[in-house]
């Protein structure tokens, strides 16, 4: 590599990595704990007895109504189902275009109907952590920011392989040089942690800047493939007397045989426009799950209207949430995530201490440059 291409490499993984490391920093350690989100929400949520497998639901409406009566003055907005447990949330909120952060949870047994005491997933300390990993609290703005900073991450890891991967090729895998200088130690671990996680990182970086431009995603599949739908209802208004959501549902699982509804959007809430339920079907396996196929019942008649196709790029974003937190491989799989997260944030404050440590950039080159003759990395 000659000295010029050596140079713009290092200052290529230089700023980089240093532009990002204090964000990454933050992300990888409120990361941590929404790896076992899941698991963490589980343990405030009451133990519900497994129900016979012929047992019969009860009436998705009249759970509706329940949920209704705890919140009184909402109006119903998303239903879902839990695979893991016999139990049906219904989300409510002031309108049909309340925001998450101001929306209720009631929590019902599928088959009894009994309301079930559940912490708010708007509220409590994993909510604050979620909203400080993905948004810092400043909407779509922060969102972007966050992303950009993932960007950077990716960036800064092909730099940190292509400037410093001819090198320790040359080094037994694992060296750690301690009886030159600390530094040269510290950069040692920096490299040999580097490319123990270089996949996960470069993954979890690449998945995280994906899963920050959801909302303007999400935006465009409505735009393109709900406004098509929309357009047949223009000049009418929202419909106030809704067809049985039960109903709607029984529709879906007629079209969409084999798959199973995952949650339920009711109309004017951005997933099925102003005059359709969204019932989001899922497949029965772990990468079918994730990707949801849409069936639009209308809200009013309680017909079946359209079963639209998720475009690529939405079917990418599904995939990519899970993945991001390693929620494919269920406990097993998030353990090695965290244990990825903990070195990760091993490689960051390595390279902070190699920054404060750090020599003149020409200082840098040179040493690099004898490291290429040598074989010793400086």
């Amino acid at each position: 590599m000659q000295r010029s291409t050596l140079k713009a490499w290092f200052l290529v993984h230089k700023w980089t990595s240093l532009v990002c490391t204090l964000f990454l920093l933050l992300l990888c350690l409120t990361g941590l704990p929404l790896v076992f989100g899941e698991e963490i929400a589980h343990l405030s949520e009451p133990e519900v007895a497994a129900v016979a497998p012929d047992a019969t639901p009860r009436d998705l409406d009249a759970q509706v109504r329940s949920a209704l009566a705890e919140y009184p003055g909402d109006v119903p907005l998303f239903v879902g189902w839990d695979p893991d447990a016999p139990t049906v949330y219904v989300n409510t909120g002031a309108r049909p275009d309340t925001p998450p952060p101001q929306m209720h949870t009631a929590l019902l047994h599928a088959v009894s109907g009994d309301v079930l005491p559940a912490a708010q997933f708007n509220e409590g300390v994993m909510f604050f952590l979620y909203r400080l990993h993905t948004d810092l609290f400043l909407g779509l703005p922060g969102m972007l920011f966050m992303g950009t900073m993932a960007l950077l991450f990716a960036v800064a890891i092909i730099s940190g392989l292509v400037l410093y991967g001819p090198f320790m090729r040359r080094q037994p895998f694992g060296t750690l040089r301690t009886g030159r200088s600390r530094r040269l130690a510290w950069l040692d671990l920096h490299n040999v942690l580097g490319i123990v996680t270089f996949g996960w990182a470069l993954v979890v970086g690449i998945t995280g800047a994906i899963n920050t431009i959801a909302k303007p995603l999400e935006q465009a599949w409505q735009t393109e493939q709900l406004g098509e739908f929309a357009a047949r209802y223009a000049g009418q208004p929202r419909p106030t007397q809704l067809a049985s959501l039960q109903a709607a549902v029984d529709t879906a699982r007629a079209a969409a045989p084999g798959m199973r509804p995952a949650f339920v959007s009711f109309p004017g809430t951005g997933y099925s426009g102003d005059h359709h339920y969204g019932v989001f079907m899922q497949g029965n396996t772990p990468l079918t799950e994730r990707l949801y196929r849409p069936v639009l019942i209308d809200a009013q008649t309680g017909a079946l209207t359209a079963q639209p196709q998720l475009p690529v790029y939405m079917s990418v974003l599904l995939l990519s949430q899970p993945l991001h937190f390693g929620d494919y491989g269920h406990l097993p799989l998030k353990i090695l995530w965290a244990l990825l997260d903990l070195l990760t944030i091993a490689v960051l404050i390595s390279g902070l201490y190699l920054w404060v440590k750090r020599g003149s950039t020409e200082a840098r080159i040179t040493e690099l440059e004898r490291a290429a003759q040598t074989g010793a990395s400086a």
